[in-house]
């Protein structure tokens, strides 16, 4: 297509988005717990999850209608498996997120080089908890976005608000457990820039896990309905 006089192919916007609505996520998720930290807590933990679901709610409105703002390689797999999105775009959508966190995480750690290690997501309980967690706050994400998706497309006048809200309430009573990633890429990013991968594992198995569950109880929910009292007149 044309734009502005410069020839851009479909992929090249599709990845584009992606690298940067994941960015902006990341900046705004991870960077909000640096400065309530440098704040002496003024910013508070509800500011955090209001701060996440927002950036998340404004990402989909403004990319929603381009690449589908996945933003998440857990979101990726989860179209996949349910048959709504490609398999040969999997890789370039889960790379494009992982660069783009990875650009918001150095260019915090360049803001903040002393503190970017509050970023890096970790259990404050037992491990086999927050693991647990992460499956199923994942799920309701998944769930919630498979149901206000038209293909493998976040978009519509309430997808955003409902994305949003889901992911900052996940944040606010699921945060001071597990730290409420929902997102491999949210993870991988800060762990990469402060060489920190002891729990990694956690949030990258378990948002695909979660995910992978609400595909499949979204296809036994949605399913039309066969009651046998097709027909009849009430």
């Amino acid at each position: 297509m044309l734009e502005g006089g410069y020839a851009v192919s479909n992929s090249i916007r599709l990845y584009t988005s992606e690298f940067l609505g994941t960015f902006f996520l990341v900046f705004a998720a991870t960077g909000v717990v640096i400065v309530n930290d440098m704040a002496g807590g003024v910013i508070t933990h509800t500011g955090i999850a209001i701060t996440t679901g927002l950036v998340v709610m404004a990402i989909v409105y403004s990319v929603g209608d381009v690449s589908g703002s996945h933003i998440n390689p857990a979101v990726t797999v989860g179209f996949w498996l349910a048959g709504r999105f490609p398999g040969y775009r999997v890789v370039q959508y889960i790379a494009s997120q992982c660069l783009g966190a990875l650009a918001a995480s150095l260019l915090l750690a360049f803001l903040f080089p002393s503190l970017i290690s509050l970023t890096v997501t970790a259990p404050a309980g037992p491990i086999m908890q927050s693991f647990i967690l992460e499956i199923v706050i994942t799920m309701f994400l998944m769930f919630v976005i498979l149901s206000v998706s038209t293909g493998s497309m976040e978009k519509g006048i309430m997808a955003g608000s409902a994305i949003g809200g889901v992911v900052g309430l996940s944040v606010l009573w699921a945060g001071p457990i597990t730290g409420a990633s929902m997102n491999p890429a949210r993870s991988i990013a800060p762990a990469i820039v402060s060489m920190d991968f002891a729990h990694l594992w956690i949030y990258v198995a378990g948002p695909i896990i979660g995910a992978a569950i609400s595909v499949i109880a979204f296809r036994i929910i949605h399913r039309p309905l066969t009651t046998g009292l097709e027909g009849k007149d009430f």
